[in-house]
């Protein structure tokens, strides 16, 4: 297995954004006051350090990673929203909120999971790319736990869309009726 230079470039950046993800997680998980969030960071924390650590093979080692990364399952939630609570953002503090730490975290994960679905895309080495797209599933599974949980608070507002605006569009687009193969074309 040989990087090409674009593929070493995105890997560095993957690196340093992992190294900030356990940072703010190692941080979040000591100034969580809710049990259940920081129960919910500790529990990603050894994927992320494992997703780190198998980075870091790929980066020494011309064979890449001999571990499959433990993406865990996504979770079926059942989500009552709470009230919304209004937030207004904090320009001197000395710790972080609850909020402000599932906040960070949801968009940590976000983030990431942009850049491994992005480096997926980019990417010609396919165990590479094969463990891009299990990091991608890794975070876009916890964005889901952390949004539930911070929906439950009343930290992040789930709106449903207005039954006008659903009619409307599925008066606009039909499904297509496939009756026989496509014809492939060599």
């Amino acid at each position: 297995m040989k990087l090409g230079i674009h593929e070493a470039c995105e890997l560095n950046e993957l690196l340093m954004s992992c190294t900030n993800s356990i940072n703010s997680m190692a941080l979040f998980s000591e100034q969580a006051k809710d049990q259940e969030l920081k129960d919910m960071i500790l529990r990603h924390f050894s994927v992320h350090v494992q997703d780190y650590n198998m980075k870091v093979e790929f980066a020494t080692q011309q064979s890449g990673s001999s571990d499959q990364l433990n993406v865990p399952p996504l979770q079926t939630l059942s989500v009552t929203p709470a009230q919304v609570q209004p937030v207004q953002p904090q320009v001197k503090r000395n710790d972080l909120d609850d909020r402000s730490i599932a906040t960070s975290y949801l968009l940590t994960l976000k983030r990431a999971g942009r850049e491994y679905a992005w480096a997926a895309f980019e990417c010609t080495v396919p165990q590479l790319r094969s463990f891009l797209e299990d990091a991608f599933k890794m975070c876009s599974h916890q964005a889901y736990e952390v949004w539930a949980f911070m929906v439950k608070k009343g930290w992040y507002p789930a709106i449903p869309a207005p039954q006008e605006a659903m009619q409307a569009m599925g008066q606009i687009y039909q499904k297509v009726q496939i009756h026989e193969p496509m014809a492939v074309y060599s």
